[in-house]
């Protein structure tokens, strides 16, 4: 439902509201994004000035990602429920706070603490912010060119971070957790004026209390399974029953969705196509990238010898590209359709991971590492607009947030999953006392299957391909009857995906009814 203070933006010029409430936005997931990536390069200097051991060490990063991925679902339902602009301010300040007491802490403990924290804040400000930017920009050319900038603002803050670390942590590893908190105070204090009020959604059923709580522990066990691991064995008996434990937990949930009436996900939303191709990309295009940078940053600096900054820098093309791209991408999805455009983007996803197996222990910096880097740019441009884009159109007001929620969840859980896989594929092989082109060819297993991670999500979009050929005549039908009963005209703005949901809706629309 849109509440009058919040009218779609219309197909004209946007207002310097407009503008400012989409820039708090952008803040807030850049902010996100900055922290995942910068606390890395910090970790050697953290460790030393803590006392902290190696399996400690990993929970600075493994606690963010925890509350970050496990708390998803719960914080784009609450953006329905609660009121987006709420449950946004609320989750951005929380994130404030936990970055001045990480900033802060002497303890390893109390530093693990304010990073689970701040991954659960984030899982709160990531949806919301999606759903604010679906509800106050109308679905067609003015939505996706807001998506395309905001989508950029995460990768860009991802890139970014890197640098900023190598740069930070020369002074001290405390600035790396407290440089997002004035930038979080100062969007705060701009969204109290600029995000719009919206009305909570109608919620005659009540609030699925059994869902939220098995669907938040589910992922919560899963994420703290999956990056456990490579460390306990993905053999041993811990691990398979915490698997088997997510598989319980799992099923309850679905059987608890079935059956209530205002559900923590509504399980027909999946009946659609597009929906489950957008997420399955995102968990592909993620965990791709994820582990290609996990290996590739231990290339740089074990094998080449390169500094922090050094590695920073190499990635800074990829980034830089991103951002340059960030007002093209709109106007390429109008004309041509998200499937093509998150096709052709995979399939430069493929090719970089595939050109950077030729690296050596002599730095190819011309002819490997920077192509490489050029080709990984223009895909994330293409890539994660596309995907943001194609998971939100054709979706009603009341549940932007717990699709938005969906897709998060995906990129999360998919990073950690396909990372644990690549981190046992590399240290598969004994490289203790390996001479440096042992360690070398350790990585070249891993590289290849980062390249059919990429791959599998370019076979996922061809579907949505062969639908987008046939539109034509799918689209003649008056459309499909909603959940509310009243006549959708499905993906408008997205040419190639309006048969993909008419498709869905052949046994039941895509708002209907699970």
């Amino acid at each position: 439902m849109t509440s009058p203070l919040n009218t779609p933006a219309p197909e004209g010029r946007w207002t310097p509201r407009l503008w400012g409430t989409l820039l708090v936005l952008c803040a807030a997931m850049f902010l996100d994004a900055l922290d995942v990536s910068m606390v890395g390069v910090a970790l050697p200097s953290i460790a030393t000035d803590l006392g902290l051991s190696t399996s400690t060490l990993q929970w600075i990063v493994s606690g963010y990602i925890l509350g970050y991925g496990g708390l998803l679902l719960l914080g784009g339902r609450a953006a329905d429920l609660l009121g987006r602009r709420r449950v946004f301010l609320i989750a951005l300040a929380v994130f404030a706070l936990a970055s001045l007491l990480g900033g802060l802490v002497d303890s390893g403990p109390l530093l693990i603490a304010s990073r689970f924290i701040k991954g659960l804040s984030a899982a709160f400000t990531a949806p919301a912010g999606l759903s604010i930017i679906t509800t106050t920009f109308a679905e067609g050319p003015v939505r996706n060119r807001a998506l395309s900038i905001y989508t950029t603002c995460a990768a860009t803050g991802f890139s970014m971070g890197l640098v900023l670390s190598g740069l930070l942590t020369e002074a001290s590893w405390r600035w790396t957790m407290l440089l997002p908190a004035p930038i979080a105070l100062i969007a705060l204090a701009f969204g109290l004026k600029l995000i719009p009020h919206s009305a909570r959604e109608k919620n005659n059923g009540g609030y699925d209390i059994p869902g939220a709580v098995t669907g938040t522990a589910s992922m919560l066990l899963l994420v703290f399974t999956v990056v456990q691991a490579p460390e306990v064995g993905w053999t041993s008996a811990r691990t398979l029953l915490s698997f088997l434990a997510v598989a319980a937990l799992l099923t309850a949930f679905v059987a608890i969705e079935r059956r209530s009436a205002s559900p923590l996900i509504r399980l027909g939303v999946l009946r659609s196509g597009s929906q489950i191709r957008a997420n399955l990309g995102a968990m592909t295009f993620f965990g791709s990238y994820v582990s290609f940078q996990f290996m590739v940053t231990l290339y740089f600096q074990s094998l080449l010898g390169w500094s922090a900054l050094q590695t920073a820098l190499a990635f800074l093309p990829a980034g830089a590209l991103v951002a340059l791209s960030s007002t093209k991408i709109g106007p390429l999805v109008d004309r041509f359709g998200t499937p093509r455009v998150i096709a052709v983007g995979f399939a430069l996803l493929v090719v970089a991971y595939a050109l950077f197996l030729r690296v050596s222990l002599d730095p190819q910096y011309t002819t490997v590492i920077l192509p490489s880097m050029i080709l990984i740019g223009a895909a994330c441009a293409l890539v994660f607009p596309s995907l943001n884009i194609q998971a939100t159109n054709g979706v009603d007001d009341d549940e932007q947030g717990m699709v938005s929620g969906l897709l998060n969840t995906s990129v999360q859980v998919g990073g950690a999953i396909f990372l644990a896989v690549i981190t046992a594929v590399v240290t598969a092989s004994d490289t203790a006392h390996a001479s440096p082109q042992q360690v070398l060819d350790s990585f070249r297993p891993g590289l290849v299957v980062v390249a059919a991670i990429a791959f599998a999500g370019f076979l996922i979009t061809l579907p949505g391909l062969r639908r987008g050929a046939s539109r034509t005549g799918s689209a003649g039908s008056a459309g499909s009857t909603g959940r509310t009963g009243k006549s959708l005209v499905v993906a408008k703005s997205a040419p190639g995906e309006a048969d993909d949901v008419s498709e869905a809706a052949a046994p039941e629309p895509v708002g209907a009814r699970d």
